[in-house]
């Protein structure tokens, strides 16, 4: 990779006005790092740190005007996808992703926020999985997503990844990180698949309200590290120490609120 340039990550993702996930915690993310955020907005979102109250798509050609303008334009070292919203727009994604030689995609599948809206619609699961999945180079999904896609009831017990990866390898998916934040397990273990093999990363797992969007902050992280041609294993190493320092931090955001705490509150990360 041409060490001259900074690197170019582009966010495929929905708009966050709390700043906590989508395309702000992408952008923060891929900056703290080092690399420069582009992004494409594939949905308006309002929400805040209790939830989301309302979801609203772009138009699939304004999203596939976002993307062309950008591409068009600019060198794209890596790629990060969130929100996809419904069919019509994942169908804008993958066109563009077969279009342009964009290296280094890496899918969050998001399907649901953490308080249980649905930001993907279920008539869309079988697209994505169809046609989006073989285009990506990393997929990331939670135990949530992981349940739905396979259509399980996994807890996200050690015995279990084994059964897990057989089931993503059953729908054509050859790397895959498998999330542990949701588990009950003492740590928070992710699980790296590769065609080379399988690479359990874990870290101590944390108590804290600061959890709203980890998921973004882990897979544009991920990419980042792409983009600045770190390979996969290694990428994946240093974006989980990159959420987990800030997770240890998190407390240090003090934002103040109209209404006493609430235990379904989720607060950004930085």
């Amino acid at each position: 990779m041409d060490s001259k340039h900074t690197p170019t990550v582009l966010s495929i993702a929905g708009f966050d006005p709390y700043g906590g996930a989508g395309i702000i915690m992408d952008t923060k993310t891929i900056h703290a790092l080092g690399g420069y955020a582009v992004t494409a907005v594939t949905a308006m979102t309002a929400q805040n740190s209790r939830g989301v109250t309302g979801v609203e798509a772009v138009s699939p050609e304004m999203l596939h005007l976002q993307l062309k303008t950008l591409l068009e334009d600019l060198r794209v070292d890596a790629v990060k996808i969130g929100m996809l919203a419904h069919e019509a727009i994942l169908e804008v994604v993958v066109d563009i992703l077969g279009r342009y030689p964009l290296p280094s995609v890496v899918l969050d599948p998001v399907l649901v926020s953490s308080s249980g809206a649905p930001l993907l619609e279920p008539s869309a699961l079988h697209t994505m999985v169809e046609k989006l999945f073989p285009l990506c180079t990393l997929i990331t999904p939670n135990l949530d997503e992981t349940n739905t896609l396979l259509d399980a009831t996994y807890t996200g017990r050690d015995d279990e990844v084994s059964p897990m990866v057989e089931g993503f390898h059953a729908l054509g998916v050859s790397q895959l990180l498998l999330k542990g934040g949701h588990t009950a397990e003492d740590l928070a273990t992710d699980t790296l698949v590769t065609p080379a093999g399988i690479t359990r990363i874990s870290t101590p797992r944390l108590s804290t309200h600061h959890t709203h969007g980890t998921g973004c902050l882990l897979s544009s992280a991920i990419a980042t590290h792409l983009a600045h041609g770190m390979p996969l294993v290694e990428s994946v190493r240093h974006a989980k120490a990159f959420l987990h320092r800030h997770l240890l931090s998190a407390e240090t955001l003090q934002l103040a609120y109209r209404r006493p705490a609430h235990p379904d509150r989720r607060e950004a990360i930085f």
